[in-house]
């Protein structure tokens, strides 16, 4: 069997979804760490009882969910909390997506997607894909979507944008890019084309690597992969 790793990411309103999209109608196996980052946090996993003992219950919904926007208040403004929380939720993070990978390791996938948003922002994470892949729309655009998807105006939509690594610095690091500044079928082709060449690698490494890494006991590769995550 062979197998490796793809690290996707973007920018804000770059057009993320669209490929990914795409690739999950090509039957692709895609692991969204965002998801994967929200899930962990739900009333049925280790981490919320852990992050209601220390964070207290006013950082609740009516419902009993972690209202994300008070905790994200507290974090941000006191870094030693931020790490608490950080100690509280890769753990968990790393396993879940481990278990994925495992997963689809068995089922025979190819490649694996790891969808991350904050792929290019760390020094680590690149080196453990075999190919990472950027999906990219010149600025303007980028400016002009956000305004119209958030309802910002333009200094709003602008000081969000230079929260992040410019895409254009991003492009530099990256090993295959999807211009999404078209139309939605000129972005679908160059998945397809994306997906056929993928498809045709004979890379292996990394059905060591994720074997290795489980039967090690979900150690190493997901902490590097995860560390720096949730900021």
């Amino acid at each position: 069997s062979t197998m490796f790793l793809v690290g996707l990411s973007g920018g804000i309103a770059s057009g993320k979804s669209t490929v990914v999209a795409v690739l999950r109608e090509l039957g692709c196996a895609v692991i969204d760490a965002d998801v994967i980052a929200r899930e962990v946090v739900q009333p049925h996993f280790k981490a919320y009882q852990q992050i209601v003992r220390y964070f207290g219950t006013e950082i609740l919904l009516e419902n009993g969910e972690i209202n994300r926007e008070a905790l994200g208040n507290i974090i941000f403004s006191h870094p030693e909390k931020r790490q608490l929380l950080n100690s509280i939720t890769h753990p968990e993070i790393q396993k879940e997506m481990l278990k994925q990978i495992l997963k689809y390791f068995v089922l025979g996938y190819r490649y694996v997607i790891l969808d991350i948003p904050l792929l290019f922002e760390t020094n680590r994470l690149p080196k453990f894909m075999k190919y990472t892949v950027l999906v990219y729309c010149d600025p303007p655009t980028q400016l002009s979507r956000l305004m119209k998807r958030n309802g910002l105006s333009q200094a709003e939509a602008e000081a969000r944008i230079a929260s992040q690594l410019p895409l254009d610095e991003k492009r530099k690091l990256a090993s295959h890019i999807i211009d999404n500044s078209g139309d939605r079928e000129s972005t679908r082709r160059q998945v397809l084309r994306l997906h056929a060449r993928l498809e045709d690698s004979l890379d292996f490494l990394w059905a060591r690597l994720v074997v290795g890494t489980v039967v090690a006991g979900l150690g190493g590769l997901g902490y590097l992969l995860l560390r720096h995550f949730i900021s």
